[in-house]
């Protein structure tokens, strides 16, 4: 199992010091470094209770202190809280030559888009970046959502299905381009954590020895977070010596991959080429040859997978223009008419290309954001937020929203790529989001999503010439998208049954 750290640790040692007097030497030093910027940034009041607590507590609020760049904090917060609303009526159509659909391009554009898409892959110069910080609370597990078991015959998990995905497109890639060897064909899997889920999602992979992946090449990283804030603009303490903190968002991702050491690696490796997604989709093409493909034939640093609205009120964001530059706009944000209006063919939405958190990166354009987050806007979230009144000394849960918390978003950087690639893709086959609870009525459940996997397995048997009799799964080992199932022409499957390919450790 390999963990990411940023560069640059390192130890010293000096002769006539004990290292516990080094430790308190580095330890005031902090202090007093550590009280000097935090109230030249107007945020001195985190010391309120030093004095008063345990010398752990102290120790632990000052090891929290200085990974807080609190000038940056104030900076993001005053951009976030002051900036004017966007114009609901300046949003437009994505331009014809940024968008292609593999819903209408011909099968030869498509294969000619896989085709260049696995001799990539089959290079080792392709690598997938999985966001996984998020708990299965809401489906009524503790567990990292990845762990989270939909109730297929196999009742593999979501980590299992993706990383055999990735076993099946390297095996794929390595077929159609045998000049190349299998210690060549690496994807690496970059899996971004957050501090509550690091562990039990390491130890979950371990356990499940890596999924027949090799360990060196399984990468886990932490997702950034942000202190909570007073609606004037105070960092909040959630106890007397400890800060009130929260997920950066998705979008933390891009400062995440800096400070843990991803991009360093990447660099390492020589990987140019990244797939990014989020977990709770069961469909996901890991690594997708045709996306990749159809990216780097655009020339494209960035690039955005969406599916199909199902319906104009669909409570989902969509890829289009803001203000001439591309963006994912909130279905609140779009005024009724635009999000109903259609296409000159009298059908088609004008505003139908659903983000679903599927993207395409190049490494080059991945190591030029720290200089664009400089104009990213973050969002505001107002929340009932546990916290020290200061002027009590007492903890406050509040019964209303109090605080605001600050989330940066995937696909904020999208304002800033001139050339965004927009690959259309049909949702039955590449999205079914896991979200909600076990027979929820508003759907994108457990339910959902086995129901989702088991109609495609039947789909691709049966393009073969095969009959499939109740719930038949086809594991990503034997298939990534329905290929190498000829030898089941003509024979009837009844189930519950999987189909499955033994695996090697690859």
């Amino acid at each position: 199992m390999s963990s990411l750290s940023a560069p640059g640790a390192s130890e010293s040692h000096s002769r006539g010091n004990s290292p516990s007097r080094l430790v308190k030497q580095a330890a005031e030093h902090s202090e007093e470094r550590l009280r000097a910027l935090f109230a030249g940034a107007g945020q001195d009041h985190v010391f309120s209770y030093f004095d008063e607590v345990p010398a752990d507590a102290r120790t632990r609020l000052l090891s929290q202190l200085n990974e807080i760049d609190v000038e940056r904090c104030n900076r993001i917060f005053a951009k976030a809280t002051q900036a004017p609303p966007h114009d609901k009526n300046r949003i437009d159509p994505l331009p014809e030559n940024g968008f292609d659909s593999t819903l209408t391009a011909s099968k030869d554009q498509v294969e000619a888009w896989r085709a260049t898409g696995l001799q990539l892959i089959a290079q080792g110069k392709v690598a997938v970046i999985l966001l996984a910080g998020g708990q299965g609370t809401r489906l009524g597990s503790s567990a990292p959502k990845g762990c989270y078991d939909v109730g297929l015959p196999s009742h593999k998990s979501l980590f299992q299905l993706q990383a055999e995905r990735i076993i099946a497109i390297q095996r794929l890639a390595l077929k159609f381009n045998p000049q190349y060897t299998a210690t060549q064909v690496i994807v690496p899997w970059y899996v971004m954590t957050s501090e509550p889920t690091r562990a039990a999602t390491e130890a979950f992979f371990r356990q499940h020895n890596f999924f027949g992946l090799h360990e060196e090449n399984v990468l886990f990283f932490n997702q950034g977070v942000l202190p909570a804030f007073s609606s004037d603009g105070k960092i909040l303490l959630e106890e007397k010596a400890i800060i009130s903190t929260a997920p950066d968002g998705n979008g933390g991702i891009y400062k995440a991959l800096r400070r843990e050491g991803v991009l360093a690696d990447l660099k390492a490796r020589g990987i140019p080429y990244i797939h990014a997604y989020c977990v709770d989709n069961c469909l996901v093409k890991v690594a997708d040859p045709v996306f990749l493909g159809y990216c780097i034939t655009k020339n494209a640093p960035c690039g955005a997978k969406v599916v199909p609205k199902q319906r104009a009120n669909e409570p989902v964001g969509v890829v289009c223009l803001r203000d001439q530059k591309f963006a994912v706009v909130e279905y609140s944000e779009i005024p009724g008419e635009l999000s109903a209006s259609v296409r000159s063919d009298g059908v088609t939405l004008t505003y139908n290309a659903a983000n679903i958190a599927n993207h395409f990166y190049t490494t080059a354009f991945l190591e030029g954001i720290e200089e664009m987050e400089k104009g990213m806007e973050f969002h505001v979230a107002k929340k009932k937020i546990k916290h020290v009144d200061l002027g009590t000394g007492q903890v406050v849960v509040p019964t209303a929203n109090n605080g605001i918390k600050l989330e940066l978003f995937i696909f904020d950087v999208f304002p800033f790529c001139e050339n965004l690639a927009v690959l259309e893709a049909a949702r039955k086959e590449e999205f079914s989001p896991l979200k909600n609870a076990p027979g929820s009525k508003d759907g994108d459940s457990p339910d959902t999503s086995r129901a989702d996997v088991l109609a495609q397995s039947k789909r691709f048997l049966e393009a073969v010439g095969a009959t499939v009799v109740g719930d038949v799964e086809v594991s990503p080992l034997l298939s990534y998208d329905g290929e190498g199932l000829e030898a089941y022409k003509g024979v009837e499957m009844v189930g519950p049954k999987v189909l499955e390919l033994s695996v090697e450790v690859v």
